[in-house]
């Protein structure tokens, strides 16, 4: 998978990272190519559906080539959609990052890249995911429901919405007097900045590969 990560050794893991707004995601990664927490990889490039998104200013405060994508710069979805592969098969990557990417990747992007696109979903699937699952509205709907754990999962992405094999996940308690702000930013802080530079740096160094739609890991755990 992943070509081997790319044979693993003598080539950096080429990654493409898609972000809609703050980019605290991107940050992560960022910082974990820094602290090496994740070796062996480079971010080539960011998209963005979303020209005012502040992960565009971390990508060029980072040097980050990076490029914006909008639906509504389209006469339809099917422009954007081949405008988005495009800017994607330029770019040449290994893998693929949705980090917080409030776009419906298109099949054509999902067959060309099968299982190298990871997304990370702030919850423990398959709590609290699919269609209408996204940012803030998933820890709503977590603390209307009462849940006393819940978490975030690093998944591949397949034709279905956060249905992918699942790489990795972390719980975080729900606490009393948790707003939907308040929870968000601990599922963030405790969960997803320590998955998703896990997960890249597994990929980027050949740890994991994916049989009959689960996920393996070498050793039994990263």
């Amino acid at each position: 998978m992943l070509k081997e990560a790319e044979e693993a050794q003598g080539h950096k893991l080429k990654i493409v990272v898609c972000v809609s707004g703050g980019g605290t995601n991107l940050q992560a990664i960022i910082d974990g190519i820094s602290n090496n927490t994740i070796t062996n990889a480079e971010i080539i490039r960011v998209i963005s559906n979303n020209k005012t998104a502040y992960a565009l200013e971390r990508a060029a405060k980072h040097g980050i080539p990076s490029v914006c994508i909008r639906p509504k710069d389209f006469m339809d979805r099917e422009q954007f959609n081949q405008a988005l592969l495009h800017a994607v098969q330029e770019s040449e990557p290994d893998l693929i990052v949705l980090a917080g990417f409030l776009v419906v990747i298109p099949q054509e992007i999902i067959h060309a890249y099968q299982n190298r696109i990871i997304n990370i979903h702030p919850s423990l699937i398959p709590s609290f995911c699919g269609t209408g699952y996204y940012g803030i509205k998933v820890h709503e709907k977590a603390l209307e429901r009462g849940v006393k754990v819940t978490g975030a999962t690093v998944h591949f992405v397949d034709e279905g919405t956060d249905t992918g094999p699942i790489i990795l996940q972390k719980a975080v308690e729900v606490e009393e007097g948790d707003t939907p702000e308040i929870l968000q930013k601990r599922v963030m802080e405790q969960a997803e900045w320590e998955l998703l530079p896990k997960a890249i740096d597994s990929i980027a160094n050949g740890r994991l590969t994916v049989e009959n739609g689960k996920v393996r890991i070498q050793g039994g755990k990263l």
